[in-house]
């Protein structure tokens, strides 16, 4: 195989310089250099810590230099013209320090230009408050049967099928060292997700992998065996993703194993599709009574529902269902469209969707103003990777965060961006053994669990010195941000939050998202108003 093509050539070469300098000393330098390289290789192939290094013995060396020149050269010299980087340079070393238990301390101060525009920080008090522990969580399902005290940093949805056995076993058996959870994402739960016992959320998609019969509807029977297992915590229905809002999807038959069919519950060697809408519910308030179905047949543990914002109209629907019916989620999850995939279609990682910020205020907002944001948990995912990203994001109207390329950081991922080629050069997100046989699983579950407790150890130190007690306590007060080169303003100033009960009495705040769909959103069905686009020139629905 070519990612052993160095290592092969090393020993050939050094073989035959040894030969050679039979007859020629010169050859004895030959046989140093190659003989080197040659038990370089070999050390390679006999560590642990480094998968890409058993994966590419000799060659990983050469991609660490580049990038020890810069992300510029390694960009230029790696990747094409076009590609982006999702993640800086420094902010993937900040999590291999952290999961490495590394000091991440820094000199010479900020990387940043505080006089950058969109620059952000959070103030400090002159009365530092002292905390214990930085465990920090939030019961969620209060009143519930099953009620559970979540982490306020977990691992995001990301399937079996997507990631590699080994990697989901290395994810969960953080979870477990940690006490967080890891979300199953859409693919069900498979005997890797169980091995080390750490917390679940079950994820159900549209597929109803799992749960579903023989012709792809849901099955009670199907969901409460899994459900009703302890290691579940939390059921989480998915209406949308942020990186392909309104995308079903499609694992090939090639790739669709016994392994796979059996966790998915789907044939072997036919394509299993994931389709862009659930089955099960066509209306706000059907989702609704989808997730009180889940709820009931789980035994009372918390249920709820993650969603990309799209159509504002349609969110509000659902919070008018929830108004009308009584039936409330236990939690809700935005996922913001800068959330990432393996695969998805350009246009929809780049224009689909609303961002995690703007999407996290208007549901968090909804709530607010019908007087249920006390009873409804509210996550939020995307590209969340530090202590202070979760900060901004908890002050923004979030209980929690979820994360999901910190934590394939942690696991060794380089960002080679080849997931959809199944030729991931970390064994992180392939289905090739030979590939991922190489990551080391308590190893790098030691790293997940460590990137956790060092980032919620970073947080707390955050909350000190803002003289805080908990993470509840940050609002959009906290957060300052420059607006321009000579204007700065809080969050609080910059966004307009709602009052508790705003919405309530048939009142329309002046908030022009709420002004132009609030009134006119339907809680039977998922349906545009009647009057979508008459908003006059300068008006703007946002």
């Amino acid at each position: 195989m070519s990612r052993y093509a160095a290592y092969a050539a090393s020993l050939v070469l050094t073989l035959a310089c040894l030969w050679l300098a039979r007859i020629e000393p010169a050859w004895w330098w030959g046989a140093a250099i190659f003989g080197g390289l040659s038990a370089l290789g070999t050390l390679d192939l006999l560590q642990r810590r480094s998968t890409l290094r058993r994966n590419y013995p000799i060659l990983a060396h050469f991609r660490y230099g580049l990038e020890a020149i810069g992300p510029e050269m390694r960009q230029y010299f790696i990747q094409s013209d076009t590609a982006e980087v999702p993640f800086s340079r420094e902010q993937r070393a900040l999590v291999y320090q952290r999961a490495k238990g590394v000091n991440d301390v820094r000199p010479f101060g900020s990387l940043h230009d505080p006089y950058a525009v969109d620059y952000e920080w959070i103030n400090h008090s002159l009365a530092p408050a002292r905390i214990a522990s930085a465990d920090f969580r939030i019961v969620v399902g209060a009143g519930r049967a099953q009620p559970y005290a979540a982490s306020v940093f977990n691992i995001s949805a990301m399937s079996f099928g997507s990631l590699s056995a080994a990697a989901i076993r290395a994810l969960n058996g953080g979870a477990r060292q940690g006490g967080f959870y890891h979300d199953t994402g859409e693919g069900s739960i498979s005997p890797y997700h169980r091995e080390a016992g750490g917390d679940l959320v079950w994820e159900i998609g549209s597929g109803y992998f799992g749960c579903r019969n023989d012709d792809g509807s849901f099955s009670e029977e199907r969901f409460a065996a899994n459900a009703r297992d302890p290691q579940v915590r939390m059921i989480e229905v998915k209406l949308s993703q942020g990186a392909k809002p309104g995308h079903g999807g499609v694992l090939p038959a090639a790739k669709v194993s016994p392994e796979i069919a059996a966790t998915r519950g789907v044939p072997v060697g036919q394509d299993c599709v994931s389709p862009a809408a659930h089955a099960a519910f066509d209306s706000p308030r059907g989702l609704l009574a989808f997730v009180e179905r889940l709820r009931n047949l789980s035994g009372g543990k918390p249920t709820g529902f993650k969603l990309a914002i799209g159509h504002p109209w349609e969110w509000f629907g659902i919070a008018k269902a929830m108004q009308e019916t009584g039936i409330l989620p236990d939690f809700i999850v935005v996922d913001g469209a800068e959330g990432g995939t393996g695969a998805a279609p350009a246009e929809f990682i780049d224009h689909v969707g609303l961002p995690m910020h703007e999407a996290l205020m208007l549901v968090h907002n909804t709530l607010v103003g019908l007087g249920l944001r006390d009873q409804v948990r509210v996550a939020a995912a995307g590209k969340i990777v530090s202590a202070f990203d979760i900060a901004r994001t908890l002050a923004m109207g979030a209980d929690w965060c979820n994360a999901a390329r910190g934590y394939m950081f942690a696991l060794g991922c380089i960002q080679s961006l080849s997931c959809h080629t199944d030729r991931c050069p970390t064994g992180i997100a392939t289905q090739d053994p030979r590939r991922w046989g190489r990551l080391d699983v308590p190893d790098k579950a030691a790293r997940v669990a460590a990137f956790h407790r060092n980032t919620l150890h970073a947080l707390r130190d955050l909350l000190c010195a803002a003289g805080l007690q908990h993470p509840d306590q940050l609002g959009p007060e906290h957060i300052l941000r420059r607006v321009s080169p000579t204007e700065v303003r809080s969050l609080g100033a910059l966004y307009r939050f709602l009052a508790p009960g705003e919405l309530l009495d048939g009142r329309v705040p002046e908030h022009a998202v709420f002004r132009n769909f609030w009134q006119v959103a339907r809680s039977d069905a998922f349906a545009p108003p009647a009057n979508v686009g008459s908003a006059r020139p300068g008006q703007g629905a946002w």
